[in-house]
């Protein structure tokens, strides 16, 4: 178990290599309402039913065959009296908490298989402890959230945290591991330090610190964390392939570790796909074809006739093999799209690089020129950046890079291209866009800029730029892809003479020795 002393350290370097995001408005009212005596307990009730969308979740789930309650509740207030201001509470959260993470910029990173995952992992876990008679109105929140870590580090790390994932399941290496390995933290650490900033009780934030090593947990969470890791093994067996033979040792480590018999074991790996399809839905998630372990088995029964279980379990497991190699086949294309695109990606800022830009420019000067169309072209840096990175050093220049980039990205059209041309230097080619055009756009781009703020240590660092812009015309038939560089470079230099922050957009021509 590691020292206080160990854990300030850990939790010093996740402050800064990762953002942490903030904390849904609701979920603070939430946790505000409930800190309070019983007679503000009221409070929780009136909170929830503010928000339409969260209170239909939260009845529908009340209703559902998950909790099996007598009579239908028809109001926030009379789910709290029947099943407990607690798990209400914690119903509650895990609505808020997954709709504020379910989008980000990493696209890589399949959100919507997290938290089918996760949700799959709450209900396995709720169940569980429902079997074995271990009373904990926070297990399923907690088994819900155990790895919110991982969408944190995705969020910051993009790319290199999805090679990551890929990684540990390709070479079946301990994800734990690898991520120690590389930041020096893992998962389960940053899920804890984010839940502490988040002020979520100890009694959900703490466990998930120990949830895939339960016998390193302390004490008073040894069984929850126990019931965690054994929700996500049977999560796994409907998240993953090779289910059958994951199912059949499931069967038999939960009648050896807990006091249940083989026949409870498989009624609950049944009720964990039931409950799940029925519950995954109110998360606005797709079950797809989740089916009990038994199903799975009659299935296999009808395609064999009356053959015996063991050639049951060879059919599936034939099955899941050609869809584990059809899912690889399609991994490694994919492998080879994204590695064509590393090639042309910055990779830091995810822009195009310095390389593209030039075969991009060219090509659009070639069908501006064929189609007597126009195609313009934007230079711009970052004023006094060195200061910037000689004030708050390296690591927040990059973040500063990262952010513009993401902005820029924003402002611009589809078929527009940015790129990093260089340090603090950026490009933006705009087919199709006048001289006019471009003006009114590099305006808007430096306004952009301008607005943005960036974070470090309780800071904010704004920024601006200087610009310089040009167009070609079907008038500009002698001008090159370099005369074109050359004169938005010189409007970018104008602008910084004449005092920065602002655009110069020049028309292009032809130099002659």
């Amino acid at each position: 178990m590691q020292t206080n002393e160990d854990y300030q350290r850990i939790q010093q370097l996740i402050e800064n290599e990762l953002n942490f995001p903030s904390p849904p408005a609701i979920a603070v009212k939430i946790l505000n309402a409930v800190q309070e005596d019983d007679a503000a307990l009221v409070e929780l009730g009136e909170i929830i039913s503010t928000d339409p969308a969260l209170t239909a979740k939260m009845l529908q789930v009340a209703n559902s065959s998950f909790f099996a309650c007598n009579g239908e509740i028809t109001c926030i207030n009379r789910a709290m009296s029947v099943l407990g201001t607690n798990i209400i509470k914690n119903i509650a959260l895990s609505f808020v908490i997954a709709a504020e993470l379910n989008e980000n910029g990493n696209i890589g990173f399949n959100y919507d298989d997290f938290w089918k995952r996760s949700v799959t992992a709450a209900i396995s876990a709720e169940l569980l402890s429902k079997t074995v008679q271990f009373k904990n109105d926070d297990i399923f929140v907690t088994a819900l959230l155990q790895d919110i870590g991982m969408l944190v580090i995705a969020m910051t790390k993009g790319d290199e945290y999805n090679r990551l994932l890929k990684e540990s399941r390709g070479l079946d290496a301990s994800l734990i591991h690898l991520e120690k390995k590389l930041y020096g933290f893992d998962h389960q650490q940053v899920g804890y330090a984010l839940l502490l900033n988040w002020r979520i009780p100890e009694s959900i934030s703490e466990p998930i610190l120990y949830h895939h090593h339960p016998e390193n947990a302390p004490e008073n969470y040894r069984k929850s964390d126990e019931l965690l890791n054994f929700g996500q093994q049977l999560a796994s067996i409907y998240n993953e392939s090779q289910t059958s033979e994951k199912a059949r040792l499931l069967q038999k480590k939960l009648t050896e570790h807990f006091d249940i018999d083989e026949s409870q074991a498989a009624a609950l790996l049944d009720d964990v796909a039931t409950r799940s399809c029925e519950i995954l839905k109110t998360f606005e998630l797709d079950p797809g074809e989740i089916m009990p372990y038994s199903v799975l088995l009659q299935e296999a029964n009808t395609e064999l006739g009356k053959l015996s279980l063991s050639n049951e379990q060879m059919i599936l497991e034939m099955r899941e093999a050609k869809e584990k190699a059809e899912k690889l086949a399609q991994e490694l294309q994919d492998a080879n799209t994204r590695l064509k695109e590393l090639v042309y990606r910055d990779g830091l800022t995810g822009l195009y690089n310095h390389r593209y830009f030039q075969e991009s420019l060219g090509n659009e000067l070639a069908r501006a020129t064929r189609y007597h169309s126009s195609v313009s072209l934007i230079l711009f840096d970052i004023d006094f950046f060195k200061k910037v990175n000689d004030t708050y050093g390296h690591p927040a220049g990059d973040l500063v890079l990262m952010n513009l980039a993401s902005a820029v990205t924003s402002a611009v059209r589809p078929c527009d291209i940015v790129a990093r041309y260089g340090g603090e230097e950026f490009a933006v080619i705009l087919p199709e866009t006048s001289a006019a055009g471009v003006k009114v756009f590099a305006a808007r781009l430096r306004r952009c800029v301008e607005g943005i703020a960036t974070l470090v240590d309780g800071q904010l660092i704004y920024v601006t730029v200087s610009a310089g812009a040009t167009t070609f015309n079907k008038e500009s038939s002698k001008i090159t892809k370099n005369i074109l560089i050359e004169t938005a470079d010189r409007g970018l230099y104008i602008s910084k003479n004449n005092g920065r922050n602002q655009v110069t957009v020049l028309e292009p021509e032809v130099f002659t020795d």
